[in-house]
């Protein structure tokens, strides 16, 4: 079966990949900076809110593009 899509499914699954890899990252980082009281709590969990917010549409409009793409026909 040929994968489908709105958009091209490989580009949008690489950007969801990345995009999400990166939100990770930053809340790492965040989380390892309060933990060792460089950075507040109070920026900890919007750091970390704000990472689940964009890593979580991304996946999600990859999710959607692959369902209301063509099938070719």
């Amino acid at each position: 079966m040929k994968k489908r899509g709105y958009l091209n499914p490989t580009l949008i699954w690489q950007f969801a990949f990345w995009t999400t890899t990166v939100c990770l990252l930053v809340a790492v980082v965040a989380s390892i900076l309060a933990i060792w009281q460089f950075t507040g709590t109070d920026a900890l969990w919007r750091t970390v809110a704000t990472c689940a917010v964009i890593g979580a549409a991304t996946l999600a409009f990859s999710w959607v593009n692959g369902l209301f793409g063509d099938d070719g026909v």
